[in-house]
């Protein structure tokens, strides 16, 4: 079922749990907003396990949570408890800015998360206000102390770098992972809609290495796992570890496992690629289980062998990332 045409295994699958989010980050946001989903047509905490139950029987050991951000659901510890209970599930992750996370991390790790990814793009509170539009960067940090605090290891910490905003923190962010085993994600700047994208916005991998190796000299790479979307660094002497998301200038699609099914309930199968199918309705029809896999199965083995670079992702119709799920 989770096989498509090239061969690729998706043992991955992201779900987002919610559009709205407690922040107006200027890459993931439009400014003016977005139009949300009518709570009618997003899914129900029943339908996102049976979903998930139906793509972890298929193959998929790991589930990240993503939004929006996942955390402001009431229902996130339930969530995570059923998901958790899934046979065959290894792996629970969630993406989340941080910014009420600090206070539930305790509950959610007693529920099965393990893994935890936040977002963060500056180490400058003044800063913080302006990339995302709202207060709170004392309480990204207090939730990284948090999760380190309760031994989740290693705590990823995702950096978007654009040009002009926040490419001179880039050293900074490195220096973090000295003490503390972090591993901070630069990521390169990547086109959806109303994020305003252009070019001379994006802080190439290798602009960002050859910074880091200036200052420090002794960083070296990793063993990479085949299906990593990171390439990961550490330098010499230090806890953490640096990694780079280079989606734009070396796509790494040949080895991608995974899978994105969005609020609403649709399934995308490539974060770049405009192709949806709808699992709610086929849920709400009354589809049954073998029928929902051919659906699934159809749409893996329609997933492209790569995306199509990034001017062409910049002119292609896509939607907003927090529709998306981050």
């Amino acid at each position: 079922m989770l096989i498509d045409s090239h061969g690729r295994r998706h043992n991955y699958l992201r779900i987002s749990l919610t559009e709205r989010c407690n922040l107006r980050c200027n890459y993931c946001m439009p400014a003016k907003g977005v139009e949300l989903t009518p709570n009618s047509e997003l899914l129900s905490q029943k339908e996102i396990v049976r979903i998930a139950g139906t793509f972890v029987a298929g193959g998929v050991d790991k589930i990240r949570l993503t939004g929006g951000e996942p955390s402001i659901r009431s229902d996130i510890e339930e969530i995570c408890e059923q998901l958790s209970s899934l046979p065959g599930l290894k792996h629970l992750a969630m993406t989340s800015n941080g910014i009420v996370l600090s206070r539930k991390l305790p509950r959610l790790q007693a529920a099965g998360l393990n893994q935890l990814n936040i977002s963060l793009d500056t180490l400058v509170p003044a800063k913080f206000e302006l990339l995302t539009r709202r207060k709170g960067h004392n309480k990204v940090l207090q939730s990284i102390d948090t999760a380190l605090g309760l031994g989740l290891s290693p705590v990823k910490v995702n950096t978007v770098v654009m040009r002009g905003l926040n490419d001179d923190e880039i050293l900074d962010f490195v220096e973090l992972t000295r003490d503390k085993p972090i591993n901070v994600r630069f990521i390169e700047f990547m086109p959806f809609d109303g994020n305003v994208w252009n070019s001379k916005k994006l802080v190439s991998y290798m602009e960002m290495m050859d910074m880091i190796k200036k200052k420090f000299p002794s960083i070296h790479r990793l063993e990479d796992h085949p299906t990593d979307t990171a390439k990961n660094f550490q330098v010499e002497g230090f806890q953490g570890t640096v990694s780079f998301i280079t989606s734009m200038t070396q796509h790494f699609c040949s080895g991608c496992n995974r899978l994105r099914l969005m609020a609403d309930g649709n399934l995308k199968v490539c974060l770049f690629g405009p192709a949806e199918v709808s699992l709610r309705d086929a849920i709400r029809s009354g589809m049954q289980e073998l029928d929902l896999q051919q659906v699934i199965s159809d749409a893996v083995k329609r997933k492209k062998a790569a995306h199509a670079g990034m001017f062409e992702l910049a002119r292609t119709q896509n939607r907003p990332m927090v529709h998306i799920g981050g």
